[in-house]
């Protein structure tokens, strides 16, 4: 399906921004794996910020995720 960004948008930027909105509609409904955002325990954002959400801890070798004031591991299910 083609996005329509509206008819008032300048000619020039219809392609790039029909191409923003189906990006942005393959965020809303994945139809595919995507990539985890990877970093190490010391550099964890902060949960508050990302509630919900799942990382890979590289030097820890295991998933974690928000559950809006920490982050949990998946292997033991104890906070980072």
């Amino acid at each position: 399906m083609t996005a329509s960004p509206g008819p008032r948008i300048p000619p020039e930027l219809r392609p790039l921004l029909g191409d923003v909105l189906e990006g942005l509609r393959g965020l809303a409904v994945p139809q595919a794996p995507t990539a985890l955002f990877a970093c190490t325990a010391a550099d964890l954002p902060p949960a508050g910020t990302w509630p919900q959400s799942l990382v890979l801890v590289k030097d820890l070798n295991i998933l974690a995720h928000s559950d809006g004031v920490r982050w949990i591991r998946q292997d033991t299910g104890g906070a980072i």
